[in-house]
């Protein structure tokens, strides 16, 4: 370290000894003030300069993280494997450990999103970052096999061990991304004072299929429950490395949302679940099964459709014929040898196959009857938090036209141009669009009955999300009275014509619950209007996260009403300067 007033002269050629002293204790006074002040910095927010600083070991070899300690406050480690890619003989397997690594891994970039048919909630092609190119991903097969991931986020000054968020993303279990910027987890980690983690995990017909060819006699193997067992291997990876990281591992709080919430019910009803996680914040989705029979005949299905996209056959008789003269062996090793584009283009060819059944009650990953198991108490007792949004059914205004029998779509732009347009929206300049520029003119005015978009929105919400969830929770409720708690989300202040068209949309929680308001699919709603109130909201919802997280009771003084155990709810909202919650 060197100082601008070394070697001062006095004098011509002449030291003076007493001054020369003064400063030699001075130099020496600043050195070890800067040194103790970069000492103290350091222990605070980690030295951005020190590649040490976010370098962690796990059972498999040492990650080198990210260090956003003085933009955000936190340490990010992303990409982290917690399986081995599930490619050729992996395919349909249940995920084995990742294979150790030699040095240091860099941890600094998401990894491959999962392969699956693009959609309006995927990833754009070649992992490249959120932005209008994620409309080329559209109706084409994007992602990679090799996907197996996590992410971690810590704070920089984190005082361990601390509670793990563990976040499963949606996308009705066959789209979606643990990289998508809604998930990013640097906010909540920093401001809930816990460990995020975000995964990647099979999807579609790569994360479930019940395929009597592909059998081998192992239980799980042959589950068809490959998504969910992509989850417990996460978990487990968790609950065996978290502690180098700064996290719990006897505290981990398992939360998803939509597809995402599904899965949380199926990891609460597993038996292979226990002891890997303490509580449950299942958001937007309840226990939705396939039964065994079902999963087969939809198997079958995409077994016949892919041997006549291959050419091997003409129609389902000559592909049924041309499948007899295979044996199981032969068809496994035939379908594992089939790319995953391959694959992926022939459900988008048949649409019929685009959403295949999952999870599936095997009775080895998944009880045979799901529902009788949380009846009777066979699930993981812990906390759970559940949660809905008041308007979940405008996101599925696409579906409207099945309610109506119709066939004509409730949004006005195909995915492509709605995207574009949101995308494009600024929420702070004067307004342009009206309803009618995305909503059908079937469906308007909103308030028309029956089938106005008000209305087929409200029967949405209550067929598909409420009444179920009410079911599952008042079983939960009648044998842990004391550990269940419910919300509501009811904030709807977007400029027009947002605030009518989608209002309290289903996952417009979620940002607000990882404290993202930046570029994502929803930022056509944060104006700077409702900016106080949206924050206020925010920061009072990961506030009750981080209490339950912690406590297993989400109560907190940022709340700012007593939060009594289900059935009573907290219903979240702001108005577009203050903060606006109520208990019901």
């Amino acid at each position: 370290m060197t100082h601008a007033n070394e070697g001062v002269i006095v004098g011509p050629n002449k030291f003076q000894p007493r001054r020369h002293s003064m400063i030699r204790a001075l130099r020496a006074g600043v050195a070890l003030f800067t040194l103790a002040f970069a000492l103290s910095a350091a222990a605070y927010a980690g030295d951005v300069n020190d590649p040490a600083s976010t370098e962690r070991i796990t059972q498999f070899g040492a990650v080198q993280g990210v260090n956003h300690s003085a933009a955000t406050g936190t340490y990010a480690w992303l990409g982290v494997p917690y399986a081995k890619p599930p490619v050729g003989s992996l395919r349909w397997m249940p995920p084995v450990d990742p294979a150790p690594w030699p040095g240091v891994r860099a941890a600094q970039r998401f990894g491959h999103s999962c392969a699956q048919a693009g959609a309006y909630f995927s990833p754009a092609p070649n992992d490249a970052p959120y932005g209008l190119s994620v409309r080329d991903s559209f109706g084409k097969p994007v992602g990679s096999e090799d996907c197996l991931t996590m992410n971690i986020w810590s704070p920089a000054n984190a005082q361990g061990p601390l509670p793990v968020i563990f976040f499963i993303h949606g996308g009705s279990n066959i789209m979606g991304y643990s990289g998508d910027p809604i998930y990013n987890g640097q906010v909540l980690a920093k401001k809930a004072n816990a460990i995020v983690v975000t995964i990647n995990y099979r999807l579609g017909v790569l994360g479930w299929l019940d395929l009597p060819q592909l059998k081998t006699g192992n239980a799980q193997a042959d589950s068809g429950d490959f998504a969910l067992l992509d989850q417990q291997q996460a978990l487990k990876f968790v609950k065996n490395n978290i502690a180098a990281f700064g996290g719990d591992p006897n505290n981990v709080t398992v939360m998803g949302q939509s597809a995402g919430a599904v899965n949380v019910w199926a990891l609460l009803v597993s038996p292979l679940s226990a002891g890997l996680f303490q509580k449950a914040v299942p958001l937007s989705g309840g226990l939705i099964t396939s039964s065994r029979l079902t999963a087969q005949t939809y198997s079958q299905a995409l077994l016949t459709a892919i041997v006549i996209a291959d050419g091997k056959a003409t129609d389902t008789p000559s592909a049924l014929a041309w499948l007899a003269t295979q044996t199981d062996a032969q068809i496994a090793a035939y379908l594992r040898g089939i790319s995953p584009d391959e694959l992926l283009n022939v459900v988008i060819a048949n649409p019929q196959l685009g959403n295949p059944p999952a999870p599936i009650e095997d009775g080895a990953v998944m009880p045979t009857n799901s529902l009788l198991a949380l009846a009777f108490g066979r699930y993981q007792k812990v906390p759970v938090l559940a949660g809905n949004t008041k308007n979940e059914g405008t996101l599925f205004g696409g579906l409207f036209g099945t309610l109506t029998a119709s066939g004509v779509s409730g949004f006005k732009p195909d995915d492509y141009d709605r995207f574009t347009i949101q995308y494009n929206f600024d929420p702070n300049a004067p307004a342009t669009l009206t309803d009618a520029d995305l909503i059908n003119a079937r469906y308007l005015p909103v308030t028309a009955l029956p089938f106005g978009w008000n209305a087929l929105s409200a029967l949405t919400t209550d067929t598909v999300f409420l009444t179920p969830v009410a079911v599952e929770l008042t079983s939960l409720a009648l044998q842990q009275p004391n550990k269940v708690w419910y919300y509501r989300f009811d904030w709807a202040q977007e400029p027009a014509p947002f605030n009518t068209v989608y209002g309290a949309t289903h996952a417009l929680d979620l940002p607000f619950i990882f404290g993202n308001f930046d570029k994502n699919v929803f930022s056509f709603a944060y104006g700077n209007a409702n900016k106080l109130g949206r924050e206020a909201l925010s920061d009072a919802m990961i506030a009750s996260l981080a209490a339950f997280a912690k406590t297993g009771n989400p109560n907190t003084l940022a709340v700012g009403v007593p939060w009594a155990n289900f059935p009573s709810k907290v219903v979240w909202n702001a108005s577009p300067t203050q903060l606006q919650v109520t208990a019901q």
